[in-house]
């Protein structure tokens, strides 16, 4: 909402009380002032001019040689180039010395004619042309015949006027309004509001016929019409024009201007239809027929469907209700009778119709917040008023209006004890009387309980807390004194599930990997490339997608992990280790009826080569794939998870012959493996290991005792073994033997070395480990070594068929 300065002086005395004063007391009680700006671009020496001769340049066919009359008995020859300079003209003129956004104005001689000063255009002056009317912007600026000769133009065309922004919250509907605005003003500064005086005409003979009829009453509940005839077409002055420029609107003419000045000092948008246009009189307000379509005042035709609101007078639509009247009974040069539309349009059904219309007004922006119902007559009154005053109209109806059930008064019980509580401050029941006395909010209190009745204009006020906040801002934020919190407060802490994750965090930042965030939603095809660690979970597809890329909730966090490395790789990272904490959405419904399960997972990958060193080692797939496994193993070593196997797998995305799924308590938990080659090339990637994890299930398997073991005060005992066993038996199968045979005294068990070839045999494989013996409480013998380990040997020969290699 753009506010000027000088048109809310008309409503409130604003003497001492600067634009920025009003801001910054806008700002401390809740309405945010975007800027404060001046309609003067820099602008000085310029005054009203008057044409008194056009003669042609002797030396240049398209110069004009004119003589200027600019006050107190001063003529200035200029030398001038536009097309549409007339003698009898009042014009901007810039004299020898004025500045402009362009420079400075200099004495010159053009084709060997003296030229002092200039004839100045819209936009040599800094006049935007969004707010010009069409022929404003093509050669010099043509200034009403009453512009006074020799004063400054800036005073005539309103360029001293400061314009304060509003940026403005969806429930202060009632700032889009000066006369609201000048509401809150006069009730911050407490100044007298002074509204303009409105008077309701009537007629009493040859009354021309307006029946209105609403066959959509819910969508508009209310609704009223007056006509104007004998109207004059033209130009509004220049006073209407100056503030309209300021509200960020063009001038059209003065039917239309009028309605455009009382939509904005009411809040009130109003419709000026060509009553010649509208059959018998007759309005009709229905929705739409499917498909109907009209052409609205910008030219385009508007295809409607049945929740589109429409004004028509029983034959051809006349207008989109709320939002932007038809082209065929617009107001034109031929116009002499108007019939004035004010009404209330359901804000919800103006809202629909303008965005599927793909159509937005200052009337829809109004009308979609809530305008006040009881400002739809005296709106009406005024513009018929100001259509008198400066087009010389006549009234030719009565104000017709059709409404359904009347408005209801809102009063609201206020306790004062409440108010006290819950501002913290000590205000005197007197205090927060002469509040809403400032307010213009009519009040009974009783017993320190206030009734208040809640005028129309604000809607945004509907609770006891509502009121509150009207009497804290008014108060002023700054004198509540600011307090500690008392009582007893809860001490703070973190949820296990939250100290877990920062673990895990930290844990996997300390071995290099550096933490990925990406979005929750994916495409169906990025979901459905590489297999999650729930298989039979089906996507879950948004109703309204913004695009087919963030279509579906994701089920595992790896896709989104690869275009992430594929930027980097993309973007000159050779070595990419990332990681990513997340949740994962499953379900197995192919219709969702119930919430799905959002399941805390963890997703890491590895790629690209090592980091730059004078060495020129190249990295195989087998380092990556162990890399991560052993990231992973010291994870689960710093949680305090043991046991977890690793299996051979072969899920979708995955290497077929290079991934393994991870184990424990019998339950899949997650999968490690390098990615399936076609689906690197994909990416752009070169040999690439991922994980995932479930981290809901690892957690759960977290032992949260920390037990203290103190270093071992004797010292152990080493044996190698190796063997020769068949290829498909598992090196897991052998650990897990040795470790339940060998018993409490084994205190380590490591595998060194893995060998196939023909010096083993066919189907055949090397294996060797090293085995560590310790007794925490005293040094062992190596009669109990080799007994032990020859224990170990028997069942590696007997159990599992190895034959040990010497």
């Amino acid at each position: 909402m753009l506010v000027s300065y000088e048109w809310l002086s008309q409503y409130v005395d604003l003497e001492g009380i600067s634009p920025e004063d009003i801001g910054e007391e806008l700002n401390r009680t809740g309405i945010e002032v975007e800027v404060i700006y001046t309609r003067d671009a820099g602008v000085s020496g310029v005054v009203v001019g008057e044409v008194l001769s056009v003669e042609r340049h002797p030396e240049a066919d398209r110069l004009n040689v004119c003589m200027v009359h600019v006050g107190k008995g001063q003529q200035l020859q200029i030398v001038c180039g536009a097309a549409n300079v007339a003698k009898g003209q009042r014009v901007p003129v810039a004299l020898v010395g004025a500045k402009l956004p362009g420079g400075r104005i200099k004495k010159a001689r053009i084709r060997g004619v003296e030229s002092n000063g200039m004839i100045c255009s819209a936009k040599e002056l800094g006049l935007p042309d969004k707010v010009l009317m069409k022929e404003q912007t093509e050669g010099i600026l043509v200034l009403g015949s009453d512009a006074p000769v020799g004063e400054d133009v800036k005073n005539y065309l309103g360029m001293n006027d400061q314009v304060i922004e509003l940026q403005l919250t969806p429930n202060r509907s009632d700032c889009l309004s000066m006369i609201g605005v000048a509401y809150e003003i006069a009730a911050i500064f407490d100044r007298e509001l002074r509204l303009p005086d409105v008077l309701i005409q009537s007629v009493y003979d040859d009354v021309t016929p307006v029946k209105i009829t609403l066959e959509s009453e819910e969508d508009c509940p209310f609704y009223a019409a007056q006509v104007v005839h004998n109207l004059k077409i033209g130009p509004s002055p220049q006073w209407m024009q100056n503030r309209l420029i300021s509200a960020g609107i063009r001038p059209i003419n003065n039917i239309v201007d009028v309605t455009n000045y009382v939509m904005i000092e009411t809040g009130q948008p109003l419709h000026a239809f060509d009553y010649n246009q509208i059959s018998d009189g007759n309005i009709l307000v229905r929705r739409a027929h499917p498909g109907e379509s009209l052409v609205t005042l910008d030219g385009v035709t508007r295809t409607c469907d049945d929740e589109t609101l429409l004004i028509t007078d029983g034959k051809q639509p006349l207008g989109i209700a709320g939002i932007m009247g038809g082209e065929s009974s617009e107001v034109t040069e031929k116009t002499t009778s108007v019939l004035i539309e004010s009404a209330f349009f359901d804000p919800l059904i103006t809202r629909k119709a303008a965005r599927k219309l793909g159509l937005r007004s200052e009337a829809s922006n109004r009308f979609e917040k809530g305008v006040d119902p009881e400002r739809i007559i005296p709106a009406l009154a005024r513009a018929v008023q100001l259509l008198q005053q400066i087009a010389g109209g006549e009234v030719g109806s009565d104000i017709t209006e059709e409404r359904i059930g009347e408005v209801d008064d809102v009063v609201i019980s206020l306790r004062h004890d409440r108010l006290v509580n819950l501002l913290g401050v000590q205000i005197e029941e007197d205090e927060v009387l002469d509040i809403f006395r400032r307010l213009n909010f009519p009040v009974q209190s009783n017993e320190g309980v206030y009734d208040v009745q809640v005028p129309t204009r604000r809607p945004d006020l509907a609770l006891e807390v509502d009121l509150i906040e009207e009497v804290a801002r008014i108060f002023g934020y700054d004198r509540i004194p600011t307090t500690l919190p008392w009582g007893q407060q809860p001490p703070g802490g973190l949820t296990r599930e939250q100290k877990l994750r920062r673990i895990t965090r930290h844990m996997l930042r300390n071995l290099g990997m550096h933490e990925a965030v990406t979005y929750s939603l994916t495409s169906p095809e990025a979901d459905r490339e590489i297999e999650s660690l729930h298989s039979s979970a089906q996507p879950i597809g948004l109703a309204n997608p913004m695009s087919n890329e963030r279509a579906v909730l994701r089920t595992s966090l790896l896709p989104h992990l690869l275009e992430v490395a594929a930027y980097n790789v993309n973007h000159g990272i050779s070595r990419v280790a990332i990681f990513e904490v997340g949740r994962t959405y499953l379900t197995e419904e192919k219709k969702l009826t119930a919430l799905p399960d959002e399941r805390l997972e963890l997703g890491g990958l590895f790629t690209g080569g090592p980091d730059s060193t004078i060495w020129k080692k190249k990295r195989s797939p087998a380092e990556d794939f162990y890399t991560a496994k052993g990231v992973l193993e010291a994870l689960f070593a710093r949680l305090g998870v043991e046991d977890v196997e690793y299996r051979e797998a072969a899920p979708k995305g995955f290497h077929p012959g290079r991934t393994a799924e991870m184990v424990l308590d019998g339950e899949v938990i997650g999968l490690l493996g390098q990615l399936h080659p076609k689906l690197a090339q994909k990416h752009d990637l070169a040999d690439c290991v991922v994980f995932q994890l479930d981290l809901a299930k690892l957690f759960d398997a977290v032992n949260d005792e920390t037990a203290y073991q103190p270093i071992p005060r004797f010292p152990a005992v080493t044996r190698d073994l190796a063997m020769v066993v068949d290829k498909d038996v598992a090196v897991g199968e052998v650990e897990e033997g040795i470790r339940e045979v060998a018993g409490e005294l084994l205190e380590s068990v490591t595998l060194f070395d893995v060998f196939t070839g023909a010096q083993v045999g066919e189907g055949k494989k090397s294996i060797a480990y090293s085995l560590v013996y310790r007794a925490m409480d005293r040094t062992l013998t190596d009669e109990e070594v080799h007994e032990i380990h020859g224990h170990v040997v028997n069942y590696l020969e007997d159990v599992l068929g190895a034959k040990l290699r010497q």
